[in-house]
């Protein structure tokens, strides 16, 4: 298996209301077939049924409560960007779970929920570098050492 993730795909149970919600934040998508496709660099989010993804996957559909054990990430270029963020977050009906504020690590980062529960993380971290087009170059961890 080559080392890359093509698409991510999160089960919603209102397509509408989740699609309303990204564009809020200003991704743009094409649905198709009942299933919307935004391009997130050189990877695509998907939203889809939750319970139709249950089933493409051969799992059960259902509800699990509280946190599903990942988190997606949104670096920007500077702590402004992550508190310019949140406030549209938070106004398109996001949930901001973790106030913005330097970590442990000693970067400034925030978490917030989307309108089905799907955690984020935006943070500022000078560390991951972003390219002009928006990828993370991550760094070579062994020579910190």
């Amino acid at each position: 298996m080559e080392q890359r993730i093509t698409l991510v795909t999160l089960g919603v149970s209102d397509l509408a209301r989740s699609k309303a919600f990204y564009e809020a934040l200003g991704w743009r998508g094409q649905e198709v077939q009942e299933t919307v496709f935004f391009q997130a660099g050189g990877l695509g989010l998907v939203l889809w049924s939750h319970e139709k993804l249950a089933r493409d996957c051969g799992l059960e559909p259902g509800r699990a409560s509280g946190f599903g054990g990942i988190a997606l990430a949104h670096n920007v270029r500077s702590d402004a960007e992550v508190d310019a963020l949140l406030a549209v977050v938070e106004k398109a009906g996001g949930t901001i779970t973790k106030p913005a504020a330097v970590n442990a690590v000693g970067f400034y980062s925030s978490a917030f929920t989307d309108p089905d529960g799907h955690a984020w993380e935006v943070a500022h971290n000078p560390a991951f570098p972003l390219a002009e087009d928006g990828t993370v170059t991550l760094p070579d961890f062994g020579a910190a050492g």
